[in-house]
């Protein structure tokens, strides 16, 4: 894997859940599969409500449910298969196994996975990491490419995507 640089981080604060979700909207025009993006963050932070966003961006229109209980949902779109997963209640990480979650990661899905290092090796390689923070009454939401694919998906994020850059 090539090295990564520091212009390869991004960090936007977003003052409410209206920006969050319309930060992920504007985003998912630059998202391709495969992609996996891995959202960490407390309980609260927005990850749900970012990944919302995200597919209304898609052109998503049905209702978007946090996949806590369901370990994952899916969302079938025309072009794409968007997965969201979430391994919260995940008490080992074989767990993800037994799931047959590899089973969704082909060349047409984009996978964003709530309390990823939950699911220890068994998860893939992120091509992304986005940590949310609470901050004042918003959100801080720093960004990391760990890959190419990565890297592509965020060279817009500083010039075409609303949220204060910090």
């Amino acid at each position: 894997m090539a090295a990564l640089h520091e212009h390869d981080k991004h960090a936007f604060f977003l003052p409410d859940e209206a920006a969050l979700s319309a930060f992920g909207s504007a985003w998912a025009a630059h998202l391709q599969a495969p992609l996996l993006v891995c959202l960490n963050g407390d309980l609260g932070a927005g990850k749900t409500t970012f990944v919302r966003g995200i597919l209304r961006g898609l052109g998503y229109t049905g209702a978007v449910k946090s996949p806590t209980y369901t370990l994952v949902e899916t969302y079938r779109l025309p072009e794409t298969a968007v997965n969201h997963f979430d391994l919260y209640r995940f008490q080992s990480p074989e767990e993800w196994q037994d799931a047959g979650l590899d089973d969704l990661f082909t060349e047409h899905a984009l996978n964003f996975i709530e309390w990823a290092k939950l699911g220890g090796d068994y998860v893939p390689d992120a091509d992304v990491l986005i940590q949310f923070t609470h901050h004042e009454n918003g959100r801080l939401l720093h960004f990391d490419a760990q890959t190419p694919a990565g890297q592509n998906c965020l060279t817009a994020l500083p010039n075409n995507i609303g949220g204060d850059v910090v």
